[in-house]
This record gives C-alpha cells, structure tokens and sequence, in this order.
C-alpha cells in the first residue's frame, strides 16, 4: 500500500497489527536526516542574512612615518683611505660620534702646511688689494685736484683778460690824447712856419715847434703800439682760457684711465682674494671631513666598507644606520581597482608576521590579535609591479604597535569597507563585481591642481 492518496484511512483503525504498513514506514534516520537537513538549511539561511564586513586585503611591511626616520647610508663626502674604525655592527652611535677616520689619497692635499700656506697667500692678496684701494683713492684726489685747479686757472685768466681789457681802454685813453697833441703840434709847426716865412718867427721858434712835433709823432706812435701790444694781451688770455679747459680734460682724463685701471687691478686681486678664501675653507672643511660622523642618532646595522688602508671614492657608501627614535608606520601596497575604495582616514587592520593573530575578514569584530591603523597618504603613482602605495599610521585611540616591531617587518592589511548582507557578498564575488564604495565617517579629501601663477592667463 503506497498510502500516496490525499484521504488517508490510517486514521480510523489501529495499524499496528498491519504488518504491510509498519514496513513501508521511513526508518528512524531518515526522518533525523531529513530534520538536520532542514536546520542546516535553515542556519545557512540565517548565516546568509547576517552582516558581513566588506574589505580589501594588502601585503606590505613596516616603515617610518618620517623620511628621516628611515634606515640610511652614511655616505663619504671625500676620497680616502680608511685609516681607523670606532664603531662596529650593533653599536649604538650618537648623533655627531665618530664612526671611522680617513686619510688623504690626492697629491693636491697632501701638504701638511696646505692651510698655512693658503693663509700666507690670502694675507699677500689682501696687502695688494689694499694698495691697489690706496692708489686709487690716491688718483682720485689728484683728479679732483685737477678739477679744482682748472677752476682756479680759469678764474685766473678771467681776471687777466679783465686787466687787459682795463689797461686797454687806458691806453685808448693815451692814444687819442697823443693823436690830439701830435695835431697840435703840427697845426703849431705849420703856424709857425708861415710866420717865419713872413719873418715874424725866428727859425729856432720853427725848429722848437719841429722838434715838438717829432715828439708827439714819436709818443702817438708809442701809444699806439703799447695800445696793440694790450690787445694782442687779450687776445692771448682768451685763446688761453679756450685752450685751458682741454688741456686739463686730457690730464683729468689720463689720470681717471689710470684710476680705472687701477681699480680693474683692485677688483681682480680682489676676485683672487676671495678665490684663495673660497679654497682655504673647502681645505678647512675637508680636514673636518676626514673623520666620517653620524648623522644622527642609531644602531649600526651593517659596514658596507671594511679593513684598514681600504680606498673609497666620493659618495661612496661606508655604513647603514637605522635611527634610534622613529614613528613606525606601514607601507601596503594595492592593486589598481581597488585604489578607489582607499581614502585618507580609512581604517586599516593590520596583522603583523611573527604575531600570532585569530582573523576573520569579515567580521573584524571576532578578530583576535590585529592591530588599527589608519590612511595617512596615498601614491599617484604605481611601482614597477603596477601596485599603488599606501601608507597606514597607528590611530591615535588605539592599541599602539608592538615595540618590538623591526623596520622591514612583513604585514598583511586589511582595508575595512561597507557592512552588506552575506549574501550579497557571496553574489558580489561569485560576479566578479568590485566592493562598495562609500564614505561614511572618512576624511573626504580632493585634490586641488592648481597652475603655477605665471602660466593663468590675465
């Protein structure tokens, strides 16, 4: 009896005498099988419902939140020779401590008496320079004397024009009364003469009026030439004043090129002092630079150079130092299309190597053993594996990192993103589809690209 009828008889007489029936009964493990099929059913199906925190996971390692902070090569300025070591791997340096000395391997440096010497020099130059100022202040007083003489000597020769001039209208003065008592005395002789002819004057009246005439003739002529002579004064002074000015332009002249050209000797010793004091400090530096000094306080963690009498190069490097003081932080990197997700501020959770932790990505609640971080910076540009860098500092009311924490530390990162259904998430991956985005509760920073000022357009 299949009993597959929807008006089942069961019901209305006893059926435990019917052998046929019992037997065609579901055996008691079937029916709990088919109970904890139903309860595992039913817990997927709550488990599907419950939420379930979306995140991106990341490898990277420990770093320092400042560059400064990172390990460093010491690097050697100058080549030498390594003549003497005072540290060794492991030691802790001070800032400022010696970590090896060098010794000089360029013949230019090898003089002893190098700073000495340059020294000598410069006081030399300096000496020179200050002769070549001397002389020119010296010059320049004689020009300036010069100019002050031209004055003078022109003023001078105003005044003797003014003379001239003076003694000339004088002379005028003489030549006008000499015409005038030489007509006289000829109007007279001629009077005279006529009387004589006449017999009323005697010839010694007529000679005496001869003789009186011939000197005023004779003083006229003297006058006059007096009177040519001022004249010929003047004329003299003015083309003397004319002249003056370019004769003592070219003597101001002559001794202004040689100002000039002593002040292009002062200039040029001047220039050679300074050369020989720009090589006296770079020898005085280089002295200080034979012993190799820590930049700043650290462990030496390994000597990249070693011996004694080993030759380096400039910029070569000696040792590394990792610094004693340092904010660690931690360096992830992320693939392309989950870049977008990553924002300054996000909380990371991060599980470091060689700290055991209990984690479950998706309920970062039930996690044991993580620590918080979160986004501080993030690069624009991805690495040589095609990886954008992002860098994770502790948050500030969290759990700090473990002391004991070595740079180069290898870290596993866990982004935290948007709580969605299980099942949702279940379908996101099985899709292929990438994680929400959102931005509650984070910074939300934009970048700004502006322009330099010289190429916006007024």
């Amino acid at each position: 009896m299949l009993n597959i009828s929807e008006n089942s008889i069961l019901q209305k007489f006893d059926t435990k005498n019917v052998v046929s029936i019992n037997r065609n009964e579901l055996p008691r493990a079937n029916r709990m099988f088919a109970i904890w099929l139903i309860i595992l059913l039913v817990i997927v199906l709550v488990i599907f419902f419950l939420p379930w925190t979306q995140n991106i996971q990341m490898k990277g390692k420990v770093t320092t939140l400042l560059p400064e902070q990172r390990p460093q090569d010491v690097n050697s300025v100058i080549a030498g020779r390594i003549e003497e070591w005072f540290v060794k791997e492991g030691d802790l340096v001070m800032a400022g401590d010696t970590i090896a000395f060098l010794s000089e391997v360029k013949a230019e440096y090898f003089d002893p008496q190098l700073l000495k010497r340059t020294e000598s020099q410069i006081i030399a130059k300096k000496n020179k320079v200050g002769s070549y100022k001397q002389k020119a202040n010296a010059i320049e007083n004689q020009v300036e004397a010069l100019r002050q003489e031209l004055i003078f000597k022109k003023r001078l020769l105003e005044n003797k024009i003014l003379q001239e001039q003076l003694k000339q209208q004088s002379q005028i003065a003489t030549v006008d009364q000499a015409t005038m008592d030489a007509e006289i005395a000829a109007f007279q002789y001629r009077r005279t003469d006529t009387l004589f002819q006449k017999g009323i004057k005697s010839l010694s009246d007529l000679e005496g009026k001869q003789l009186k005439q011939q000197k005023t003739n004779a003083y006229l002529i003297t006058a006059k030439n007096k009177l040519q002579e001022t004249q010929n004064e003047v004329n003299n002074a003015k083309i003397a004043l004319q002249s003056i000015d370019a004769e003592y332009n070219n003597k101001i002249s002559k001794a202004e090129s040689d100002r000039f050209t002593t002040l292009s000797s002062f200039y040029e010793a001047k220039g050679g002092v300074d050369k020989l004091q720009n090589q006296y400090n770079n020898y005085e530096l280089r002295n200080a630079m034979y012993y190799v000094i820590a930049p700043q306080s650290g462990y030496i963690t390994k000597t990249i150079k070693s011996g004694i009498g080993e030759m380096i190069k400039e910029g070569d490097k000696i040792v590394t130092i990792v610094p004693y003081e340092r904010e660690l932080a931690v360096e992830l990197y992320v693939r392309p299309m989950d870049l977008p997700l990553i924002n300054k501020g996000q909380e990371v959770r991060l599980v470091f190597d060689g700290w055991q932790a209990f984690i479950i990505s998706g309920w970062a609640d039930f996690s044991f053993g993580t620590y918080s971080g979160e986004v501080v910076a993030v690069d624009n540009l991805p690495n040589d594996n095609s990886l954008y860098r992002i860098l994770v500092k502790t948050k500030n009311d969290d759990i700090s990192f473990p002391e004991l924490l070595r740079i180069g530390t290898g870290v596993q990162g866990i982004a935290i993103l948007k709580d969605v259904p299980v099942w949702y998430e279940v379908w996101r991956q099985l899709n292929g589809f990438p994680a929400d985005f959102y931005e509650d509760g984070m910074e939300k920073n934009k970048a700004t690209f502006k322009p330099p000022v010289k190429s916006v357009a007024k």
